[in-house]
């Protein structure tokens, strides 16, 4: 059962700006990744379900959360529905992102009250996605859209709150695209805890650059007001 609140994870998204994205089979690599990234200021962190057993691994990771990192917001990504939300939500997952728009997704989460994030590539799904009380819209794959997508459709919907995920990376140039466009937050995988890092378990390195990029981040967002 989530431990927080769809508001909570809305909130702390706005606050943050960032959810760092990961997935490898090792339970002991992946606590050490989330304390990483913890020590290192990010309160968010997306599992991607990607890989056999992969909720076996989550619900460790889930139960170290509860015990050791009190203020991490664990949830799962690449869900594609709504009986494999269920099974994640009873792990404890406290919000769901999807690579696409999945109304039977929306249905099982809004009923838990569990934030969830469909991947959308349109007004028209983003709009629905909203009519089904989506507080924070992924745009996926971010890299294909760019910015300018971003900055388009706030013309129109000023109140519509993105986050990008695909095509983010921690360089200033690229987070500065991102936010002067008028994103809320974005989703970062590979950019941020890159294969070297996994690799050589370079835990402080991943901590050093989670701290630069939340530092970055805050200076470009500085004097914005973001609401939900």
């Amino acid at each position: 059962m989530a431990r927080f609140t769809r508001i909570q994870v809305a909130q702390k998204m706005v606050e943050t700006g960032m959810v760092p994205l990961f997935y490898h089979p090792d339970v002991e690599l992946g606590k050490n990744i989330l304390k990483a990234c913890y020590e290192g200021g990010a309160r968010l962190l997306e599992f991607t379900s990607r890989g056999d057993f992969a909720h076996e691994v989550f619900g460790e990771l889930s139960k170290y959360c509860a015990k050791s990192l009190p203020e991490m917001i664990l949830g799962v990504g690449s869900v594609t529905d709504a009986a494999t939300a269920s099974l994640y939500m009873q792990l404890g997952a406290n919000f769901i992102v999807t690579p696409v728009l999945r109304e039977d997704i929306a249905m099982v989460c809004n009923r838990r009250k569990v934030l969830w994030s469909p991947g959308c590539g349109s007004l028209t799904e983003i709009c629905r996605a909203e009519e089904l009380g989506c507080e924070i819209v992924k745009l996926f794959p971010g890299g294909t859209y760019g910015p300018n997508f971003v900055k388009d459709i706030k013309g129109p919907q000023p109140w519509t709150n993105v986050m990008p995920t695909g095509g983010v990376s921690p360089d200033r140039d690229n987070l500065k695209g991102w936010f002067d466009a008028g994103v809320t937050c974005v989703g970062m995988g590979s950019k941020l805890i890159s294969n070297e890092i996994i690799a050589n378990k370079s835990y402080g390195e991943l901590r050093q650059q989670v701290v630069a990029t939340l530092a970055i981040i805050q200076e470009l967002r500085a004097g914005k007001k973001i609401t939900i």
